[in-house]
């Protein structure tokens, strides 16, 4: 159990609250609120799903500003960020492998919802996307890969 705690810390904590609950029906140890310790234990390997997603939308909704903003002034600080979410997931997904399968779902599911952050914030600044972002789809490649949009204006 220690080796799978050390490679992939969501599946450990999925086996282990499942152990738990499990030890806690044939009364293992009684005086243990068992129910309660299996769903902590469990919480954590959710919480690292939850992180990678939100980390997964951070870096889609930088793309996009980078790809679409017209603003030059923040380009850099958009392009740090992707690159520091980036590192993070990487170390995250060293961490929980088995998360990995579950990144192109993430990018899927948070497509939809930062086009609309994107576009909100966008309005808010008074700005027209250089091009539309309904048009805009990233893969697994685009979001933990080393690509950025290309911000180079266009001939005139």
């Amino acid at each position: 159990m220690g080796s799978l705690y050390d490679t992939d810390f969501a599946v450990w904590s999925a086996e282990q609250a499942s152990a738990i609950r499990d030890a806690g029906r044939r009364r293992v140890n009684a005086p243990i609120d068992w129910d309660n310790v299996a769903e902590e234990i469990e919480s954590l390997g959710i919480s690292q799903r939850l992180t990678l997603r939100s980390r997964i939308g951070t870096i889609i909704e930088h793309l996009l500003k980078l790809q679409v903003s017209p603003a030059n002034e923040p380009e850099r600080l958009w392009r740090e960020t992707v690159l520091r979410t980036r590192r993070d997931i990487e170390v995250l997904l060293r961490n929980s492998p088995s998360l990995r399968r579950e990144v192109a779902d993430m990018i899927e599911d948070e497509m939809a919802s930062t086009r609309t952050l994107v576009r909100t914030i966008m309005a808010d600044y008074g700005e027209t996307p250089r091009q539309p972002v309904e048009t805009i789809i990233y893969d697994e490649a685009a979001i933990l890969g080393d690509w950025l949009p290309d911000r180079t204006p266009p001939p005139a």
